[in-house]
């Protein structure tokens, strides 16, 4: 193989010379002539070396061997000739770099070459020949072998460089034949050059194609080596390299920069030193160590790299062992590619498929799929579990009136409370839009489940911040139990659905089992649901006005559009029956934009004085036409805008934005009143009364009711309303004054108007017009104070009276006294001791008596519970079991 290292590249200028310009080949004949064009670095090509300076040294020891063994000195001419030979040998390194200035195929090289290695060579030869023959002392053995020493040192030194080496060859002999100068000796000399010359030519030939092979061989290995540097310095990919011991022989500078290493710092060390082998749950990891203790191929092993910081990486690892020829096992080679983002892809995915991307909780595919595993255990007992079914209250007006963002943050917020709340007791999920899911594995108890129904509700339904903003939602929470409620997860899901929707209807915030009775339930709302829809086409829904009047001259001032629907089959249906529906389904934009352009219709035939307020849900305040509705609907009826007053509810400013203050401005641009309903009973603070333009406020009648009872807290509430609304220059309305003491005391507080049946019954819009037609005076008509409510009920009991114990039943019970059926004849006034439960006797006097019944008056009255039903258990007793159940389920 040639040595690069003697030679420059012929292109290669000399220090100090201007290159010339390239010249085209150009094909001639003559030694050892190329026809391709073979890479200037290829020094086959290339007639001189640097090492033939060599050859002068040589030249001086074959000489003072030759006097040695003669012992005899050559004469002047003959040592004139060998030290010109020595002296031509010793600036090689001068010709190589003019020869490398030349084309390589260029005449110009074979003049340099004569000059170089011929002319040393035959010089040599004549001297040395001259020299034998004139000294007997020195024989021709001598000088033979001497000649043969000197083309193995030229042969060696010129080194696969054919045409010199020929040359030498020819130029020693010739020196030696022309020194002779016989026929015989110059005819063999022409023989010889010209079996050289054939050769030569043959393996300048041969030269030509190698040259040209191993140009191809090193451009292809260069190339190679490239490429693969380009693919471990783009990150794709990365090779390693082991001894038989395992530890690293070679590894991509990259890696070790990743590991946080230098390479050398890596060298040396264990393979699996490039991993994390003690993480848990990694087989492939596990896997690669077999395959390097049993010394077999492995591909595509996915593991961890030990990288430094909180970066996680991981590699896809391949390997083989690598034999020598008598395979003996030598160690493993082989690459490596990035998985990390391969596997981040995935898990992004794995997030998607199996998890909510909002709240980070599980999706309902996951949740769904957790459900049947449980439901599906080999073990009967270990299928109990028991599934909420979570709705939140009042989100939609977030949504509506805050915007989505706002929403999104809300649910943010819910996950984490609800998350908290379980705990470690079962799994949360979200399923969709506002609707979540809480799945508890094990038996329970319906006590503990209710407990923790009542702690989630209370927990969302505690005061959110959004975006600088207090917000406040609530919960309602379906729950059904397996096997008791069902044994697959559609039938758990389904009736986990049907209690949400009785907890709903039952007044939301509240918290509901799964019953038989609620497939009936659920067909009668799907029923009413499709009536509402029908009515809405045909027409049938009507409007009936209850009048609302000054306290100080009982005049009417206006009317209450209130919304009634006749039902074809169940007649007359409760507005907080269907009401409800029409908001679920998104009917309520509909139904309300009708009653605004119907009661602006009826507004028209009244007195100008006179009225008429129309109640505007959230989501229609939440929609920008709002403004142009209201403005189409008073100039559709050609009344004066400030006729028509529009009721809104303090559920508007949960997200009180720019968009709640340009709908106030618009509103009242168009001239309108606007009055704030149900005020008290809202979640918003008091702030937005500095802004919102009202000019009513109506105390709604859960104030009202109960204000006269003594030791009510109600009437101060209404004073302190009533105070409010005078300093910022508003009216008020007390709604649902059915009692002529109601009345004197919302007067005697100083409320401005009444609405209520202590005056009128919402009427219809003929009896309306009728009403106004005759007078505008209004005369209070009813009792002069509110009886207790009463509950409706089957209940046995014990009545004592002296000695004497009767059995008695219930038939409807209020606070203060009850109906009890079962005795005759009982005088008024005789008092009895009623035992309502075991342990709980309440002491009550007769005041009336017919046939079987009789009516009694508690002695003092009696507890309700959360939901206003009465208690026949104490309260404190009830407390004290409460407290000892905590305790056990502390303990």
């Amino acid at each position: 193989m040639p040595d690069d290292r003697e030679a420059a590249p012929a292109s290669a200028p000399v220090a100090g010379a201007s290159s010339p310009p390239p010249v085209a080949p150009v094909a001639f004949g003559g030694f050892a002539r190329f026809r391709t064009r073979p890479d200037a670095n290829d020094v086959l090509h290339y007639f001189t070396s640097p090492r033939w300076a060599l050859m002068g040294p040589t030249l001086l020891v074959s000489a003072l061997m030759m006097g040695i063994v003669a012992a005899v000195m050559p004469d002047l001419i003959s040592a004139l000739f060998m030290v010109a030979a020595m002296a031509l040998c010793a600036p090689a390194s001068l010709y190589a770099r003019l020869e490398r200035r030349i084309l390589h195929d260029g005449w110009q090289r074979y003049p340099l070459m004569a000059l170089a290695v011929v002319l040393p060579m035959g010089l040599f030869g004549f001297g040395a020949a001259r020299w034998t023959n004139l000294h007997a002392g020195l024989d021709w053995d001598v000088t033979v072998n001497v000649y043969v020493i000197v083309v193995l040192m030229a042969t060696a030194l010129l080194k696969n460089r054919l045409t010199s080496i020929i040359g030498a060859t020819i130029g020693l002999w010739g020196g030696c034949s022309i020194y002779a100068g016989s026929p015989g000796s110059l005819g063999l000399l022409a023989v010889g050059g010209t079996i050289g010359l054939i050769l030569a030519v043959n393996q300048a030939r041969s030269a030509a194609s190698q040259s040209q092979v191993h140009s191809e061989r090193e451009r292809e290995q260069r190339r190679a080596e490239q490429l693969l540097h380009e693919y471990e310095q783009t990150g794709q990919g990365w090779f390693w390299e082991t001894d038989r011991l395992g530890k690293i022989t070679y590894v991509s500078e990259r890696i070790a920069a990743l590991l946080g290493k230098g390479v050398g710092d890596l060298e040396g060390r264990p393979f699996t030193a490039l991993f994390m082998l003690e993480a848990q749950g990694q087989q492939s990891e596990r896997t690669l160590v077999f395959h390097l203790n049993t010394r077999s191929s492995f591909q595509d092993l996915d593991v961890r790299a030990a990288s430094v910081g909180e970066d996680e990486r991981w590699w896809s690892i391949s390997g083989r062992p690598v034999l020598d020829q008598f395979n003996n096992f030598m160690g493993f080679r082989g690459s490596g590619t990035d998985l990390t983002e391969k596997r981040r892809s995935q898990q992004h995915v794995t997030q998607l498929a199996r998890f909510d991307s909002l709240t980070k909780l599980a999706n309902r595919f996951q949740m769904a799929e957790w459900l049947e595993k449980i439901l599906t255990s080999p073990r009967i007992e270990t299928r109990a579990c028991a599934v909420f079914l979570l709705d939140l209250d009042r989100f939609k007006q977030v949504n509506d009136t805050m915007g989505h963002p706002a929403g999104d943050a809300l649910l943010k917020q819910v996950a984490e409370r609800l998350g908290g709340t379980v705990g470690d007791r079962g799994r949360v999920g979200r399923l969709g839009g506002d609707e979540f899911q809480v799945v508890l594995h094990g038996a329970q108890q319906r006590e503990g489940l209710a407990h923790l129904a009542r702690r989630i509700i209370e927990n969302l339904s505690q005061p959110y911040s959004i975006d600088g903003a207090r917000v406040t939602i609530g919960a309602s929470v379906g729950i059904a139990l397996c096997p008791d409620d069902g044994t697959t997860s559609e039938a758990l899901i389904r009736n986990a659905d049907l209690a949400l929707y009785a907890a709903k209807g039952n007044g939301r915030g509240r918290h509901h089992f799964y019953d038989e009775d609620l497939h009936s339930d659920a067909r009668e709302r799907q029923q009413l649901e499709e009536d509402l829809r029908d009515a809405i086409a045909s027409g049938s829904l009507e409007l009936h006005y209850q009048p609302q009047v000054r306290t100080t001259t009982e005049r009417i001032t206006g009317f209450e559009a209130l919304l009634r629907w006749k039902h074809p089959v169940h007649g007359y249906l409760s507005p907080a029956k269907f009401i409800p529906v029409a908001e679920e389904t998104g009917l309520v934009a509909q139904i309300g934009e009708w009653a605004l352009r119907t009661a602006c219709r009826d507004l028209a035939g009244w007195p100008e004085e006179v009225r008429v307020a129309v109640n505007v849900s959230p989501l229609q305040f939440a929609n920008p036409a709002l403004p142009a509705i209201v403005t189409s609907a008073i100039a559709a009826a050609g009344i004066n805008p400030a006729r028509l007053e529009l009721e809104i509810t303090e559920s508007v400013f949960l997200g009180e934005d720019k968009s709640t203050e340009s709908m106030f401005t618009a509103l009242k641009g168009i001239g309108v009143r606007l009055a704030l309903d149900d005020f008290g009973t809202g979640y918003s603070s008091l702030g937005y009364l500095k802004k919102a333009p009202f000019d009513k406020i109506k105390i709604d009648q859960s104030f009202v009711r109960g204000a006269t009872v003594p030791g009510s807290r109600n009437g101060a509430i209404i004073s302190s309303i009533v105070s409010l609304a005078e300093a910022l220059g508003m009216e008020t309305t007390a709604e649902g004054v059915e009692t002529l003491d109601e009345l004197d005391l919302v007067r005697v507080l100083g409320c401005s108007h009444v609405q209520g049946f202590i005056y009128a019954r919402p009427i219809t819009c003929e009896a309306a017009a009728a009403k106004l037609s005759e007078s505008l005076t209004a005369v209070a008509q009813g009792p002069r104070s509110a009886r207790a409510p009463r509950q409706t009920m089957l209940r046995k009991v014990m009545l004592e009276h002296g000695s004497h114990t009767y059995q008695g039943t219930i038939r409807n019970i209020s606070l203060s006294g009850a109906m009890i059926e079962g005795l005759w004849n009982v005088p008024e006034g005789t008092v009895f001791g009623v035992h309502l439960s075991e342990g709980y006797v309440m002491m009550a006097k007769a005041r009336w008596c017919k046939e079987d019944r009789i009516g009694v008056e508690f002695a003092q009255a009696l507890d309700v519970d959360g939901n206003g039903a009465v208690m026949f258990t104490p309260a404190r007793q009830m407390r004290e079991r409460s407290e000892q159940s905590q305790l056990r389920r502390t303990a």
